[in-house]
């Protein structure tokens, strides 16, 4: 009667998933069960919010709010509860039967009834029960292990969100500035062409950038509320609460990058997607123990019976003697076993299912292991490469384009150059600092992506559309 008592652990299993948080991402996690914690939450984000939003921030606040994360944590709570039920003992089946029977011979008539009472319970269960409890156990532990991963793949999706949202942010602040510095070239060149002093050649070149300015700018506008909005989505934003504003700049690029002589091992060590298929190879070898164990015989019943039977006769006779009654009892006790065997094969079928099942997650297990060492090798390399792209926009590029068009002004100004030269340094200009923006941000994507190919938590990928080679365009210097 003990043993089948549900076990429910204090926190749904929760527990492990906090201190997994913690170790991992150094961030904290918990679960809203009521209105009292949404309330709680929801000052907490707020005054998260009013702090100023970082990347940091930005992950806690997903932890704490997304409402994806917290149907995930509920499934983990469905899948204890799942496991306690298949640690139960089986239940047993409590049948009454009643049956009544009319007899009659001659003058004589009664009445037979019969009662029976029956206790079916199944042995072969009960008797596979600690193994089919271990199962349960190790279920429970891939669940919340699986609930991890789903907080690693919100904390990155984020991250991701974040940078992105910023660099958009970032780009649409100097196309801005370049618009205002185009219109009030426009309208020189308007001025001087009414004056005589610029052909129509030269106020149509200015123009057209300053329109080329405008486009672009409404497309960086629309990439940049498209980014803001899956930010708002991962946050679980909504109402007031999603007019959210975002840093006008990406953070800095660090002095150095990190060396990571041993992140294969370490992959292989920290990867939650591993231990998930770690475990399930741990339960299907259980499981397949007990197919063995239970091959010859699937299907085994104890029944305890009791019967009971009661006949009543009548007997009617002529005065003196009257009508004479008899009554007599019959009990009965017993036991039924039934059990089910399969002479068709024997459990050879059930036996071979679950070799090969094993077989086949041992390879998988394998193919996991090696497709993680590629993926940590190539986000490793995504990451010194970005890290180098980026250092070279903002240490030579975007400093020699610079030079560039402030030397084509001072010749403008003297006359050497004439305005096309100028535009086509203005045109390069522009896209290398656009270039050099999402090379910025394309770093920050691969630090997010090194850290899921190390610890799990989705595809490490999707740093962006990469750089954009920043190339003089347009039309050349004429003369």
């Amino acid at each position: 009667m003990l043993s089948g008592c549900a076990n429910f652990s204090p926190d749904g299993g929760m527990s492990k998933v906090e201190t997994a948080t913690a170790e991992t991402l150094g961030k904290d996690i918990r679960r809203i069960r009521s209105d009292d914690d949404a309330a709680d939450i929801e000052a907490r984000v707020r005054a998260i919010i009013a702090s100023g939003l970082n990347a940091d921030k930005a992950v806690q606040v997903a932890l704490l709010n997304n409402r994806g994360l917290q149907a995930a944590f509920a499934e983990l709570a469905t899948s204890e509860a799942e496991s306690v039920e298949a640690g139960l003992p089986p239940s047993p089946i409590f049948s009454l039967a009643r049956l009544t029977a009319s007899i009659a011979s001659g003058p004589a008539y009664g009445s037979v009834i019969e009662i029976e009472r029956q206790v079916l319970v199944n042995a072969l269960s009960l008797l596979t029960l600690p193994r089919r409890r271990d199962i349960a156990e190790h279920r429970f532990k891939q669940a919340q292990l699986r609930a991890i991963e789903s907080v690693l793949k919100t904390a990155a999706d984020t991250r991701r969100a974040y940078y992105r949202a910023v660099a958009s942010a970032q780009t649409v602040a100097f196309l801005e500035e370049a618009k205002l510095a185009a219109e009030a070239s426009s309208e020189v060149a308007k001025r001087l062409g009414e004056s005589g002093a610029l052909n129509k050649l030269d106020q149509a070149r200015e123009h057209a950038f300053y329109a080329e300015l405008g486009a672009q700018l409404a497309a960086a506008k629309l990439k940049r509320g498209a980014d803001r909005e899956r930010l708002v989505r991962l946050l679980g934003l909504w109402s007031k609460d999603a007019a959210l504003k975002v840093p006008a700049k990406l953070p800095t690029l660090p002095a150095k990058i990190k060396t990571l002589p041993d992140i294969e091992a370490e992959a292989i060590d920290k990867r939650i997607d591993l231990a998930i298929v770690r475990m399930e190879l741990d339960i299907l070898a259980k499981s397949y123990g007990l197919t063995r164990g239970t091959r010859f015989i699937n299907v085994l019943e104890v029944a305890g019976m009791r019967s009971f039977e009661k006949e009543t006769v009548v007997t009617p006779h002529p005065p003196p003697e009257g009508t004479k009654i008899e009554r007599s009892k019959t009990r009965w006790r017993g036991l039924e076993l039934e059990f089910q065997i399969p002479i068709w094969d024997f459990g050879a079928a059930r036996t071979r299912k679950a070799e090969e099942t094993y077989l086949q997650s041992v390879h998988r297990l394998a193919e996991r292991a090696i497709t993680i060492r590629s993926e940590v090798r190539e986000a490793y390399g995504g990451y010194r490469g970005s890290y180098d792209i980026a250092r070279h926009y903002q240490k030579e590029i975007v400093p020699l384009r610079k030079a560039i068009s402030d030397e084509t002004m001072l010749r403008y100004n003297a006359m050497i150059a004439d305005l096309s030269a100028l535009l086509v340094d203005a045109r390069a200009r522009i896209m290398s600092n656009i270039a050099a923006i999402d090379a910025q941000r394309d770093y920050f994507l691969a630090t997010a992506d090194l850290q899921v190919a190390i610890i799990g938590g989705g595809v490490a990928g999707g740093a962006g559309e990469g750089p954009k080679v920043a190339a003089g365009g347009g039309e050349g210097p004429g003369h």
